[in-house]
């Protein structure tokens, strides 16, 4: 059993959605002990106890510690990854409706489902764009068009738009199975394409949308940044606002949001994306600070090497890379100074069986 401490480095639930995915591909039984150390709330939230429950049903995992604020958890999983038809609610770990990101739960057995055989129609309900989570926007348009150039074939359609507290967003997720992970490897972004953006609620009146549509295009064009924005009254149960924009450069993709809240106006919104997205820009590197540490993993699993030169060292990248290197499938460096990351999977027995032991 691989023994992970959850408190180790930004202590987050990043260290438990990993070692879910990892437990699920390889088979090995884990105990995770101090769980979300590092937040003010610690112990499983709605979303992470669904992201276990969701790993345990994609391999028949025996599970101990499966309850909302448990601080430990044992994951044994029992058979490989099995492809399928599945449906996970956040809100079912509440017993009522929950706004927990369904995104993090997608991460979590997206790359398991990925390496199994066959394909997967999985059913996500809760939150969709959630303060501190990947906004759906992002994994469509950032994150899986950047794993399918390693190899993944997924796709995500979006049925209602979900936001805190209230959730009630539904996404599908549908997944080729049988994947041969490749590496990637990214030095430079090449020549900004485009800026496309979506600027949407729920439950809002219509001018909401266009005020930070026309906001955003302002901010950019004063930015040198050519773009477009879409306002759009989306479905959902419930009032909601946010701003997400996709920068398209030669060679990457990256993402910039921001959600509303009660007493924000929606140019704040608006100049909170684009601020991210600008900063962003002016960084010159080809990958952001979110999907630095979203591609260790599926690197760390590719046949070959990968190196990417990112925009920020974050402190979930470097506890993202620890965890992975407890499994012995990969070496990984990070270099801060030049903001390098070098992931060069361990094929051999040999070399797996050296990693663990150290």
């Amino acid at each position: 059993m691989i023994h992970i401490d959850g408190s180790y480095g930004e202590g987050g639930g990043q260290v438990l959605r990993t070692s879910l995915s990892l437990a699920a591909i390889t088979g090995q039984p884990i105990l995770i002990e101090n769980i979300r150390a590092g937040r003010k709330k610690p112990g499983l939230a709605a979303q992470h106890l669904t992201s276990v429950r969701a790993a345990a049903a994609i391999c028949q995992a025996e599970i101990r510690g499966d309850a909302l604020g448990s601080k430990t958890l044992e994951f044994i999983p029992s058979a490989t990854t099995q492809a399928g038809d599945y449906t996970f609610d956040v809100s079912d770990a509440l017993q009522g409706r929950s706004a927990g990101a369904i995104t993090l739960v997608l991460q979590t057995i997206l790359l398991p489902l990925a390496l199994a055989d066959g394909d997967s129609k999985v059913i996500l309900r809760g939150g969709t764009q959630v303060a501190f989570s990947p906004p759906f926007t992002y994994i469509e348009q950032v994150y899986l068009p950047t794993l399918k150039r390693m190899g993944v074939q997924a796709e995500v359609r979006l049925n209602a738009w979900g936001w805190y507290p209230q959730g009630g967003g539904e996404a599908e997720l549908l997944v080729s199975g049988g994947t041969t992970l490749s590496g990637i490897n990214l030095w430079e972004r090449g020549k900004l394409q485009q800026v496309r953006g979506l600027a949407v609620v729920t439950e809002l009146p219509s001018h909401i949308p266009q005020r930070m549509a026309s906001r955003a295009e302002n901010l950019l064009r004063e930015a040198k940044l050519k773009a477009t924005v879409q306002p759009l009254r989306g479905r959902g149960v419930a009032p909601g606002a946010g701003m997400f924009l996709t920068a398209e450069y030669e060679n990457s993709l990256s993402g910039a949001g921001a959600v509303g809240r009660v007493g924000l106006p929606a140019e704040k919104v608006a100049e909170m994306a684009c601020q991210e997205l600008i900063d962003f820009h002016k960084s010159g590197a080809p990958i952001d600070v979110h999907l630095a540490d979203q591609l260790l993993l599926p690197a760390a699993l590719a046949n070959d090497a990968s190196q990417y030169r990112v925009a920020e060292i974050s402190t979930h990248l470097t506890t993202n890379a620890w965890v992975i290197q407890q499994f012995g499938l990969a070496q990984i460096t990070v270099d801060e100074a030049e903001k390098l990351v070098a992931i060069a999977p361990l094929t051999k027995e040999s070399e797996v069986r050296s990693q663990k032991s150290e």
